[in-house]
């Protein structure tokens, strides 16, 4: 049954994806139609997730970044799609990276990188950036249940030398590149809600009190990898650009946490100055409610 799913849709998905831009993002508008007007995808979500963080923004307003948001959902699914064919040289037109000195500059000193970013933005085209550098790439992803499509992620992602760990493979991948003297550069999505019994630390975020993944700044200090945010703005439609920052030269050197809360912060501040890019059908704060004791 999951092969018969793929041999199905990958034709369209093919076909989608050799369609010119201005063709590709009509088709982008017909869908933002389907999801938002029609099916109302995780609506509700999204309209909670406002009202939860911007409480003193009007409902007009919060009407204009829903419907912003799902217009860029909708960009980032197309784009995606887009990504099983479009050229090397036409993402680096479209995925243009600032301050990349920043990475090259660690890794000319024999370090290696942990990518810190969030669902902010586009991180679709981001694996280009394993054409700057000679390094081996990596990027934690939480595994497809269709083994097929699995596999045609892993390739679209393979053509820059960037490869997708689960979390279970993270610290022996990692550890086998630090034994082996292999630098690296391992990207992390690191603004998911973790399951409650497997978090450490809870802390505020859009000023509300939430358990957060430590897995990239804890990695980062045992592997001794150097830390780096990278923030994503959307120029117009189709284009972005990526501005490097450094959290952390020597990740050994911070307090536990620290590192986790500058990154949330630099999060907030992106969400705060243009908040339709941000993930909003991810239920981010839905374990609010649950804050342990210690953490109140």
């Amino acid at each position: 049954m999951q092969f018969l799913a793929y041999i199905l849709v990958y034709p369209i998905i093919w076909l989608i994806s050799i369609l010119p831009f201005r063709l590709l993002y009509a088709f982008s508008d017909g869908l933002y139609v389907l999801l938002y007007h029609i099916i109302g995808y995780r609506r509700k979500t999204v309209k909670e997730n406002l009202d939860l963080v911007f409480p003193n923004k009007s409902e007009t307003e919060k009407k204009r970044i829903t419907k912003a948001f799902y217009h860029h959902l909708c960009d980032m699914t197309v784009e995606a799609m887009k990504s099983l064919t479009i050229s090397e040289a036409e993402i680096k037109k479209r995925f243009q990276f600032k301050d990349l000195d920043v990475i090259q500059d660690l890794v000319a000193n024999n370090k290696s990188v942990a990518l810190m970013c969030a669902h902010y933005g586009s991180w679709e085209w981001i694996f280009v950036l394993q054409s700057y550098v000679n390094v081996k790439g990596y990027a934690v992803y939480k595994k497809l249940k269709n083994p097929y499509f699995d596999k045609l992620v892993k390739r679209i992602r393979a053509r820059y030398n960037s490869y997708l760990i689960t979390t279970k493979e993270t610290v022996p991948t990692l550890m086998h590149a630090k034994v082996n003297n292999n630098l690296m550069i391992c990207g992390f999505v690191s603004d998911q809600s973790p399951k409650i019994n497997s978090a450490h630390y809870w802390t505020n975020f859009m000023g509300i009190k939430v358990p957060v993944y430590t897995g990239a700044e804890m990695l980062s200090k045992r592997i001794d990898m150097s830390v780096v945010f990278f923030r994503v703005k959307r120029l117009k439609r189709g284009h972005y650009e990526t501005t490097f920052e450094l959290l952390a030269d020597q990740a050994k050197d911070y307090e536990n946490y620290e590192i986790t809360d500058a990154f949330l912060r630099k999060v907030e501040k992106q969400i705060e100055e243009a908040p339709e890019y941000y993930l909003w059908t991810h239920k981010r704060w839905k374990h609010r409610d649950k804050v342990p004791a210690e953490f109140l």
